[in-house]
């Protein structure tokens, strides 16, 4: 069963196009994440699908109903923002509870969903304790359960751990996907964060100018990216780019090689010097110059490689990919 449908779903602020034409399918159960530069419509299309603003054309499905006049509390969602939204004068308990008050639901059915909720993000011991008196993972762990309660037909996350340090950020990313697997819930999640992407999504759709570039699975777009924009916005550290002709014969292309896939070798096709070495411990981010263009090498292990060396850098001929002056994958080349 599809959990959420959208079909041409266009939007526009005056004379600004923000969403064009969006047709997207979520499955049931499915965590699916938008993600894309700033300013590519990924937060405002979840505002649209949460009916926090209303599409200028196209219609969205949850459920399998149409819920474009629908207001928000009516649609079966509920929605963790990148900020908190907590309630400074209630307690943990108080706040993961008030939706549920309002909603006039039983006793025994909130104090069962609030304990549900506390055992499976461990928030058990800070039930009484109010936001001032909790870290930051704390509270976005107490914005989660605050939807979790309510049952949902769908989860939307808007950036739900940029304001975490780096830790956090890792510790809250495993307890959501845990919470996916053990919810089994449809999940809707916005990052800029394509670490995140690639970590916690069954399916990702990657936008720019509000048009959809890419739907797949992480794998799916790791390696047979459509077009140049999608290759380089997903992999850490990014995909290189540099002109065909510098490595083999050839026209107008461009080529792409991934950092992992680059190695050190006596007689290998690139040649450049060294301009910066991160030294990561497990891994060596080479950062180097063939002529104006910047290339990184991400070799395993620990090398004694210094700036202002020259090297040369081999690679497997199969992982190469190469793009028209469109920026479009050359079809001859696709794996």
């Amino acid at each position: 069963m599809t959990a959420l449908s959208l079909s041409n779903v266009n939007k526009s602020f005056g004379k600004v196009h923000v969403l064009k034409d969006i047709d997207l399918d979520v499955d049931e159960g499915e965590f699916v994440v938008f993600v894309g530069p700033s300013g590519c419509g990924k937060s405002t299309l979840l505002r649209v699908i949460a009916g926090l603003e209303d599409a200028s054309t196209g219609e969205i499905r949850i459920g399998g109903e149409v819920v474009n006049l629908t207001p928000p509390s009516k649609r079966g969602i509920a929605m963790v923002f990148q900020s908190y939204a907590l309630y400074p004068h209630l307690n943990v308990r108080g706040n993961m509870t008030l939706a549920l008050k309002q909603e006039g639901q039983p006793k025994p059915v909130i104090e069962e969903r609030v304990a549900k909720a506390s055992r499976m993000l461990n928030l058990e011991p800070y039930l009484d304790r109010y936001p001032s008196e909790l870290s930051g993972g704390q509270r976005q762990r107490v914005a989660i359960g605050r939807a979790i309660v309510r049952e949902p037909k769908l989860f939307l996350f808007d950036e739900p751990l940029s304001n975490l340090d780096a830790a956090l950020r890792m510790n809250t990313r495993l307890e959501i996907a845990n919470l996916h697997r053990s919810l089994g819930a449809s999940m809707v999640y916005v990052t800029h964060d394509q670490t995140e992407a690639m970590t916690l999504a069954d399916k990702i759709v990657v936008l720019r100018d509000g048009r959809v570039e890419q739907i797949g699975s992480p794998m799916e777009l790791y390696n047979n990216p459509v077009n140049q924009f999608v290759a380089g916005f997903l992999g850490s550290p990014s995909m290189n780019f540099f002109p065909a002709g510098l490595i083999e014969d050839g026209d107008n292309r461009t080529m792409g090689v991934r950092p992992e896939d680059l190695f050190l070798a006596d007689d290998g096709a690139i040649m450049a010097r060294v301009s910066h070495v991160e030294n990561l411990g497990g891994d060596t981010n080479v950062v180097a110059h063939m002529g104006d263009h910047q290339i990184t090498a991400r070799l395993f292990g620990q090398h004694s490689i210094e700036a202002g060396e020259s090297l040369r850098f081999g690679f497997d001929p199969a992982r190469v990919y190469h793009f028209d002056q469109n920026g479009m994958r050359a079809p001859n080349f696709q794996g």
